[in-house]
């Protein structure tokens, strides 16, 4: 399996997101079901996958586009305001 989505044409291909983005994806990793859905879809190939399937999207590079969250066939994806992200990447990793 690889390990980025298949619309990758570069990770970031734009460059870091900086300071201009105003939302960003929350994934309810209780909710996920692993279905790589997000990862397929993302344009700009910023959500990575661990060993067990689980989504980790990399923020410095994620552009705040929703694409992921409108695909999520769960809706365990929100998009929110930048800085009210409840997900990290330790609650991933539970």
């Amino acid at each position: 399996m690889p390990k980025t989505s298949y619309s990758k044409p570069s990770i970031g291909s734009t460059g870091e997101t900086g300071s201009w983005r105003t939302f960003e994806p929350d994934i309810d990793y209780d909710e996920c079901t692993r279905c790589r859905t997000c990862w397929l879809h993302c344009p700009e190939a910023v959500i990575e996958l661990d060993e067990d399937g689980t989504p980790h999207i990399d923020y410095d590079y994620c552009k705040g586009c929703g694409i992921c969250a409108e695909v999520c066939p769960k809706g365990c994806i929100e998009m929110v305001r930048v800085g009210m992200r409840t997900a990290t990447d330790e609650e991933a990793e539970a």
